[in-house]
């Protein structure tokens, strides 16, 4: 099927034609035969780069109306954004920030490029845009299976379909066990293939040696071993349990358990790095943790990967560019790495730098990308090789495998149409995990997709949000409006009407909901006034509480400063906690203590007095850096990445407008709260 047979314009048509896009591959045929052309609801469950963005554009293209497309990370809607504004006679908007504002200014666009929890946000203050929308197109569908995007994805879907029922639902995803249950819940034709331009081949390395799937193998020699370190524990700086790479190393650096003889796994991933360069290919090599991404990239500049690509004279300009972005250690370690032809990736770059390393690679200017697991899911990077080094982690039960979904992401990337005769994806092993290794990633399937809806707090934040916009009343009314979501398809009425019933209970505890009873058994739930402020504000119910309760009590201090209104926000579930080294507990104690009168939470008081200290120490943080502190200075202080610095900045900007918000709603206001944000 060719492209000019479609309903498309002929400057469209064109537009495709100079990107050399002019047959369809097969799941992009499948998807129109489908009828994704024709306002069809289609579940796409293919490869990476197999045309999943085309599919997008086709649906959006030929919708009766406005079209919205839903992306998980801001730098991937900004990719996105450019794909489709590219589009000759396409207006096209963006919008993946303020969470108090209803985009107002994104109607007339063709179509909108957003993350899910802005759609959610402008649906619950009131856009009236979005019940404009002919088509909606979710990529990384996947992600509903995610502990925090996923319930904000799946009810905010759930929302534009039982607001606009004729709304046409395009879901995109790559790595996804159950694509038919996602199907039927979306009332979707299932186009489901593993066709890949590239072809694509998983192997298992022991040593130098790798056995691929399809029979074929490859050996590469290898550095005797490097030391290993036994426990890691830098710090690193970053989000522990959120959707961001892990903050604390606590696993060797590539050691094993197997003989002492046998190289290690960062020597392995050295040799195969190299072999693959030397055949001019580029690769991408994962690993556990930002620290131990330092590290490998900083091991592999010693390779000469630039000279091997040829590619010194713009190696120098990437490492230039990535200079002048900041003067931080983060940053001279980035420049020196980018010089020898590497570069490392995490969420602890400031986004500058990530935006250096991107372009970079897809201009072949850059031979390797060391990264940790997140980069999978972000923009498009493919490669020739990608080299798994690590498939376990620390988690909440100490060392934990990656899970088969994240790895199937990474190893997705191998391979470069038009650029590769193939893609090659090898995991590293030793003697005694290859077999597990082999069964769990090569031959096993990702995980099945499942709601996280169930989420206590999740729960109640949604709920929260169907009162104060008025969508429900009651609990019946509740129920109708999660009735469409993929929770309920999988619990049941009987289980989302008793989860339901706790979230009421709940809210009304906390007294964001009131219940007025209009006879004996006759209520109506309404959001109170805070509560109405805090679904608006984007925050969760437990951080308009905390809040709240911190604004009173910073009222009743002698001497409220911006420490004070630094820690009422912080001590919330929005703020991202601050990794908590061994080395600076003390120190934090110790500030803690010397500054009690400044905070509204007595050192006696916290259940969780750990992540009390983690919020007390992300606060200091907030009021130095006001107070006149560098970047440089913050992150040689206190361990964090740059990056890490600008996420606690921009979400300190978003609570601290909540503070004010709820503050003129309870009649509190604290001075501090005002000084604090005019000054970030």
């Amino acid at each position: 099927m060719r492209v000019r047979e479609l309903p498309l314009s002929s400057s469209v048509v064109d537009h495709f034609a100079d990107r050399g896009v002019r047959e369809l591959y097969p799941p992009q045929r499948a998807a129109v035969e489908a009828g994704v052309c024709g306002g069809a609801d289609v579940v796409a469950a293919v490869p990476t780069a197999s045309g999943k963005t085309f599919v997008a554009q086709l649906a959006l293209l030929t919708a009766d109306g406005p079209g919205l497309y839903v992306c998980p990370l801001r730098a991937l809607a900004r990719e996105k954004y450019e794909t489709f504004a590219a589009l000759p006679g396409v207006d096209v908007g963006i919008s993946t920030g303020d969470f108090d504002a209803t985009g107002e200014e994104l109607a007339g666009n063709d179509v909108v490029v957003a993350t899910s929890e802005k759609v959610d946000s402008a649906i619950r203050n009131g856009a009236s845009w979005v019940d404009e929308l002919a088509c909606v197109v979710v990529d990384e569908v996947h992600l509903l299976g995610a502990k925090r995007r996923g319930p904000t994805l799946e009810v905010t879907l759930a929302t534009l379909r039982r607001r606009n029922p004729d709304l046409q639902t395009v879901a995109l995803s790559a790595t996804v066990d159950n694509p038919d249950a996602i199907a039927d819940w979306l009332d979707a034709a299932l186009v489901e293939s593993d066709w890949r331009p590239v072809e694509l081949r998983t192997g298992v390395a022991v040593g130098g040696d790798v056995a691929f799937d399809d029979g074929t193998s490859l050996s590469v020699d290898v550095a005797s071993g490097g030391e290993t370190d036994p426990d890691g524990d830098d710090g690193g700086g970053a989000d522990r349990g959120g959707d961001t790479d892990a903050e604390v190393d606590t696993d060797t650096r590539g050691g094993t358990d197997a003989e002492d003889d046998e190289p290690d796994a960062t020597e392995v991933t050295a040799a195969l790095v190299a072999d693959a360069v030397a055949d001019g290919g580029q690769c991408l090599a994962f690993v556990r943790s930002r620290r131990e991404a330092v590290d490998l990239a900083e091991r592999l500049a010693d390779e000469g990967l630039a000279e091997t690509l040829g590619i010194e004279d713009a190696a120098d300009a990437a490492a230039d560019e990535a200079t002048d972005v900041d003067g931080t250690l983060t940053g001279r370690q980035l420049a020196d790495c980018l010089r020898a032809g590497v570069a490392f990736h995490h969420a602890g770059l400031r986004s500058g730098h990530r935006s250096v390393v991107e372009s970079a690679f897809r201009d072949r200017d850059v031979a390797c990308i060391c990264a940790t697991p997140t980069l999978a899911a972000g923009v498009n990077v493919p490669a020739r090789r990608v080299v798994v080094r690590d498939q376990r982690r620390y988690g909440e039960a100490g060392m934990e495998w990656i899970p088969t979904l994240e790895v199937h992401q990474m190893c997705g990337r191998a391979g470069r149409p038009g650029l590769d005769p193939h893609g090659e994806a090898v995991l590293v092993a030793d003697a005694d995990t290859r077999a597990a290794v082999r069964e769990r990633y090569v031959e096993g399937e990702p995980e099945a997709v499942e709601s996280q809806l169930a989420d206590p707090g999740a729960l109640r934040t949604h709920v929260l949000a169907a009162i104060a916009t008025g969508f429900a009343a009651t609990e019946t009314e509740i129920l109708d409006v999660f009735e469409g979501t993929f929770y309920a398809r999988e619990t049941g009425a009987g289980g989302l009407a008793d989860a339901v019933a706790v979230a009421v209970d709940d809210l009304v505890a906390a007294g964001m909901v009131a219940r007025e009873t209009g006879g004996v058994e006759d209520y109506r739930l309404v959001a109170t006034a805070v509560g109405e402020t805090t679904s608006k504000q984007y925050v969760r119910p437990e951080t308009g509480e905390r809040i709240v309760a911190g604004l009173r009590a910073a009222a009743g201090l002698s001497d409220a400063t911006t420490l004070t209104a630094f820690e009422v926000i912080c001590d919330t579930p929005d703020m991202q906690d601050t990794y908590l080294g061994n080395a600076e507990r003390a120190d934090i104690y110790r500030f803690a203590r010397t500054n009690s009168a400044h905070l509204t939470t007595d050192m006696t008081e916290p259940d969780d007095f750990e992540g009390w200290l983690e919020s007390v120490k992300t606060a200091r943080i907030l009021d130095e850096w006001i107070g006149g502190a560098t970047v440089e200075e913050l992150v040689e202080r206190y361990r964090i990445g740059p990056g890490d610095l600008d996420s606690r900045v921009e979400r300190a900007e978003w609570l601290l407008s909540a503070a004010e918000a709820l503050g003129e709603t309870i009649g509190v206001r604290v001075p501090a709260v005002s000084r604090a944000r005019s000054r970030l």
